[in-house]
């Protein structure tokens, strides 16, 4: 697949996906999910950017976050995210070579009813791996946050999911219903968000693509490769 051009204007949110090289775990134990989760809790201090959405995988990871004006760029931020991780598992494991694959994917994402899905589709990685049966299970996201209001001193709630209902418990009783809905769907977004460099309406769409000059989706060169599942 040909590298798609990096844009990263601030004040955009993005969808970011890290993968271990060759997809080897990134994750082994409690204790490294815990030193991740640590590692971007200092960085959102340092960059005073937002995290909306996560899921911590055991070979991938994936964020939606807001980058500010007076934080850091995306680039800066991930890059000390990255190699703070990489430092420490490679300490803990005597690891050698390389540990993440390439550089991270980043997606464009409208702040609007296409935030929720993008988070949706993120909260249910574990579903699609069939780890576990229903989100709410699967310790290492966002979803409880949202969907039961348990305490995740990383989240911030984005004001699109707000919008769902003024009332606190009818807002949590809205975000699983429509979790549920999109269980039902959730291979909707699979496939196409590995091509994606832009996710929104035509009109955010149509903006980004002329503001930045790229193309919204990756064109394929020769026979397109059948999609794979998420590896457990």
């Amino acid at each position: 697949m040909p590298r798609a051009a990096r844009i990263a204007p601030k004040e955009y949110v993005y969808h970011i996906l890290t993968r271990g090289n060759n997809r080897q775990d990134v994750f082994r134990d409690e204790k490294d999910y815990k030193r991740y989760i640590e590692i971007l809790q200092r960085y959102k201090e340092r960059y005073e950017f937002k995290l909306y959405h996560y899921v911590l995988m055991r070979n991938h990871i994936h964020l939606v976050i807001e980058t500010t004006e007076r934080g850091g760029s995306l680039a800066e931020l991930m890059k000390g995210i990255n190699l703070s991780y990489a430092q420490y598992y490679k300490g803990r494991y005597k690891h050698i070579g390389h540990f993440w694959q390439d550089r991270y994917k980043s997606i464009i994402i409208s702040k609007d009813d296409y935030l929720l899905v993008c988070g949706s589709y993120v909260e249910l990685n574990a579903v699609r791996a069939k780890i576990v049966g229903d989100p709410k299970d699967y310790r290492w996201s966002s979803y409880n946050a949202y969907a039961y209001g348990k305490k995740d001193s990383i989240v911030d709630e984005h004001p699109i999911y707000k919008e769902l209902s003024k009332d606190e418990i009818e807002r949590r009783k809205k975000y699983r219903e429509f979790i549920k809905g999109m269980v039902k769907e959730k291979n909707m977004m699979k496939g196409e968000m590995n091509r994606r460099v832009i996710y929104g309406s035509e009109d955010f769409i149509d903006k980004v693509t002329k503001e930045y000059k790229v193309e919204a989706v990756i064109r394929l060169k020769g026979r397109p490769k059948k999609d794979e599942d998420e590896r457990k």
